[in-house]
């Protein structure tokens, strides 16, 4: 059997464990694992030497890839990100961001909603994970738009679509997945999120606002805030700023040369972060839960990894992502066209998976796939087919697909931040979650339109970085 024929028997076996509900960590690494043996093997009859032979080599490759990419020092963002988001939150700045934003905005139609997609942008700005920021603000926000008459459905959709926001503002875990699988810069990967997902969260708050303006009962207007009490909620909430600038600068400085990796500024931002919790009365327990959770977190994204990269290993050695390569470019179709079914298979694709283990899954195939159409790795901008350089296009699809795993975040029946936030609020049950996302698929959509004609603005920032 030819080796291009063996990936894809595995491939589907892979996608028939993870149907019937098997972890994708697990259901990967298996498949790989499988696959590497029958690579090896390369036959059915039963030769006791070949077979344990193969079994012997499967066993070392195994072992070997997933540690030599996870021992990566890049990869230490990731737990780095996610303790900033349970510190910060230890530290009562997610509190202070949403009364800043409640006092500065809430007088629109809409105003604690769209508060509360804000603050859980700059909660974003500090916090790497996703489900986190939907958890948080479903305890402090709902509350607080349920007691001046939101439907309970609308505001609960408000804080699950908002916690999306976390996988594109930087600090991003999921970026720092993306670049390390395709192997490009994580800096400027970072960097290239930033203006997407500010400007996903504006089309989310205008929204709101259109919502608001013509269903009065939707989500009513909160004023009576003095200019001086307003004033009064901006420095509490300034440590997010602070450590917002800080990563940035160590990522890219405009004034000279960048103060140091993303690793460090993150490290540098997690300490600020403790600092300040502990000046604001942080107790042991607190910090042990907050250590805890960001472990638990940790532990799941690098389990998730070690298996899909056995995979990945296995998908090289069967040529199946050259293959799809070649077949995707012979294709008599505009590249945009194939773009655009891309990203609609995602969106197909994250109804049943979550977003971390589809983009493992999927990338190591459709990556190279995409890269081809737009001229290859090296290509100049004059002779792509997308308008861009080989580098440049690999940022911006990993934006692209990016803003597609925040919108799987909330797409039934699989959708991580509805279930957290149904898990969080006794109140609500996971069919009101799903209710209440439902105008934000559109809010997505437009979005998603807008990065693809306009790659400028994803582009724009990482260009600055040279």
């Amino acid at each position: 059997m030819e080796p291009i024929d063996i990936g894809l028997w595995v491939s589907g076996g892979m996608l028939v464990m993870v149907v019937l509900g098997m972890r994708v960590a697990f259901a990967a690494g298996l498949a790989g694992f499988i696959g590497l043996v029958w690579l090896r093997w390369n036959g059915f009859d039963y030769d006791p030497e070949r077979f344990w032979k193969a079994v012997e080599i499967s066993v070392k490759v195994a072992g070997l890839t997933p540690h030599s990419k996870v021992s990566a020092q890049v990869l230490s963002l990731i737990p780095v990100f996610i303790m900033i988001g349970y510190l910060a939150y230890y530290a009562k700045l997610t509190t202070a961001l949403f009364e800043a934003a409640k006092r500065w905005i809430a007088w629109v139609p809409g105003g604690l909603a769209v508060s509360t997609v804000f603050a859980t942008a700059g909660f974003a700005a500090v916090s790497g994970a996703s489900v986190a920021t939907a958890a948080v603000f479903a305890r402090i926000a709902i509350p607080e738009m349920l007691k001046i008459g939101y439907n309970k459905q609308f505001a609960a959709g408000v804080v699950a679509a908002g916690g999306t926001l976390a996988s594109l503002i930087p600090p991003s875990a999921i970026l720092v997945i993306y670049a390390i699988i395709v192997e490009q810069d994580v800096g400027k990967l970072l960097l290239a999120g930033f203006i997407p997902g500010m400007f996903s969260a504006i089309v989310y708050a205008t929204m709101i606002i259109g919502i608001a303006m013509i269903w009065k009962n939707v989500g009513p207007p909160v004023g009576g805030f003095t200019w001086r009490e307003k004033f009064e909620s901006l420095p509490p909430a300034l440590p997010i700023v602070a450590v917002v600038v800080i990563i940035i600068f160590f990522v890219y400085n405009p004034f000279g040369d960048a103060w140091g990796t993303p690793t460090e500024g993150g490290a540098v931002g997690a300490f600020i972060v403790f600092l300040m919790a502990l000046w604001r009365g942080m107790r042991w327990g607190q910090l042990k839960e907050a250590l805890l959770e960001t472990a638990k977190l940790t532990v799941m994204i690098f389990t998730i990894i070690w298996g899909v990269l056995i995979y990945v290993r296995f998908l090289g050695f069967a040529e199946l992502p050259d293959a799809f390569a070649d077949w995707i470019t012979a294709l008599e179709m505009s590249p945009l066209l194939i773009l655009v079914c891309i990203l609609l298979a995602y969106a197909v694709l994250g109804m049943f998976m979550d977003a971390i283990g589809m983009l493992l899954l999927t990338l190591p195939v459709v990556y190279p796939a995409v890269m081809a159409l737009n001229g290859g790795e090296a290509v100049a901008a004059a002779d792509s087919a997308f308008g861009m350089s080989g580098p440049m296009c690999a940022i911006w699809f990993g934006i692209l697909v990016v803003k597609m795993a925040e919108f799987c975040l909330i797409t039934p029946p699989i959708g991580l931040n509805c279930f957290v936030v149904a898990g969080v609020r006794d109140d609500l049950s996971v069919q009101d979650v799903f209710k209440g996302v439902t105008p934000f698929f559109v809010a997505d959509a437009i979005t998603i339109a807008l990065l693809v004609a306009f790659p400028g603005i994803v582009l724009w920032l990482p260009s600055l970085a040279g």
